[in-house]
């Protein structure tokens, strides 16, 4: 068995898509929905990301305001900065980019975002809501893993999933969702006795640890579906790079020094799943489509 790819990027564009005429709807009562993405401090991927996210807001028709601020900000000045944006009515998504400066609380300046302008889904009141099965603006990683998996056509009402990491970005909320879906779910991580057996009864496995190749092929149940969610750097030299068998990540190695993998080791995998995702251009487009959507829908909400 070879699994087939999930196309991370036709998957999102299917998404951008379904908003056009949302958003035509709302330009055509003068309003445009505006996002503004805020960067502290000179973190070379956050300014990457920012620069994505701002860039596809554009590009569909929202408004995509990138706001870069120094890493010297203190935490009354961000906070009135947040202050700002929640009072702004032409401001209807407000991203915060992690990581921030280690002098700043980043859960303090979340928590300070406007429920309804968090297209993050970050703020306590989003995570309750989600957790209590309402209406609100979802995590858009979570979110997206949700989607990628129903795009296979695989209807997830009993099916066994289970998700490795148990952060609040990703691994809580993304268990959540599994259980809006009627998925048996097992929230696993690091330190659970035996992964390894937890992870082979997935017949939706979600990957979501942050750790380079963790879940190897024998971890697998034959057949199951695989979003990895993991964004690994691993430099030619690590430990992690003698168990990277993808041709194209070695020949990575081989010339840049480093290459990006995911939690799942994908060409070992690729021979037991059923569906998998690739690192990059699996989960990564998701995410900025979600985003996307969020952004849409906290307009449409805040408008009436």
């Amino acid at each position: 068995m070879t699994a087939a790819i999930i196309d991370g990027r036709g998957v999102a564009d299917e998404v951008l898509l379904l908003l056009a005429p949302r958003i035509e709807q709302l330009r055509l009562r003068g309003i445009t929905p505006g996002l503004v993405a805020l960067r502290v401090g000179d973190d070379p991927a956050s300014e990457i990301y920012v620069r994505l996210k701002a860039r596809k807001a554009e590009e569909i028709g929202l408004r995509g305001i990138q706001k870069h601020l120094p890493s010297s900000i203190s935490r009354q000045e961000l906070l009135s900065e947040i202050r700002s944006l929640n009072q702004d009515d032409a401001v209807d998504g407000i991203l915060l980019q992690l990581p921030l400066p280690a002098h700043l609380d980043a859960k303090e300046i979340l928590d300070a975002i406007d429920p309804r302008k968090d297209v993050d889904g970050f703020h306590p009141l989003n995570v309750g809501k989600l957790h209590q099965g309402r209406p609100s603006l979802l995590p858009c990683t979570p979110a997206g893993v949700i989607r990628l998996i129903e795009s296979t056509g695989t209807d997830l009402r009993g099916k066994r999933a289970v998700v490795v990491g148990r952060s609040d970005i990703v691994g809580k909320p993304a268990a959540a969702l599994l259980l809006r879906k009627d998925a048996t779910v097992t929230l696993a991580h690091s330190k659970s006795t035996d992964l390894a057996a937890i992870v082979r009864e997935a017949e939706i496995l979600v990957a979501a640890a942050g750790r380079a190749c963790m879940v190897t092929a024998d971890m697998i149940r034959p057949g199951a579906i695989v979003i990895d969610v993991g964004i690994n750097r691993v430099d030619k030299d690590s430990p992690q790079a003698s168990r990277i068998r993808d041709p194209r990540k070695l020949e990575l190695l081989e010339t840049k020094g480093f290459a990006v993998v995911g939690d799942v080791e994908y060409h070992g995998a690729r021979e037991v799943a059923s569906w998998i995702t690739p690192v990059p251009f699996g989960v990564g487009p998701m995410t900025i489509a979600m985003l996307m959507a969020n952004t849409v829908q906290s307009a449409e909400e805040r408008r009436g």
